[in-house]
């Protein structure tokens, strides 16, 4: 699949993060497709969209990140979510995971790490 291809839906309650994400993912040559500002909205976007890939931020008001991730494998048990973190070694991050995340993207965002974990989420490896 060419990475334009690839389609990527984008949530975090930050608008700044969102910006910044999304700038990195298109210079790299992905498709943004959407944005959300919360785990609700991440659902009804998900649902209309249906992209290949879903960045989700843990700490958001209203439905959190692992909440929301939880929902979205029940709506799609094939969905791809990468949870956005500040921190490596936290149990939210692990409980992202154990709802069924498939990886953690480190904040502040590296263009590098962006690429090759949406690569690693897309075939598996």
């Amino acid at each position: 699949m060419a990475l334009k291809d690839v389609r990527i839906l984008i949530v975090d309650d930050e608008i700044f993060f969102r910006q910044v994400l999304r700038a990195v993912l298109e210079k790299i040559g992905f498709t943004v497709v959407g944005e959300a500002g919360d785990g609700a909205e991440a659902l009804e976007r998900y649902r209309a969209l249906r992209p290949h890939i879903v960045i989700m931020d843990i700490y958001m008001p209203d439905k959190n990140g692992i909440d929301a991730t939880k929902d979205l494998l029940a709506l799609d048990p094939s969905a791809r979510v990468l949870v956005a973190s500040a921190s490596d070694f936290d149990c939210d991050t692990q409980a992202a995971l154990d709802a069924g995340a498939k990886g953690i993207l480190m904040k502040p965002f590296v263009p590098k790490e962006i690429y090759e974990s949406v690569r690693k989420v897309l075939t598996g490896t």
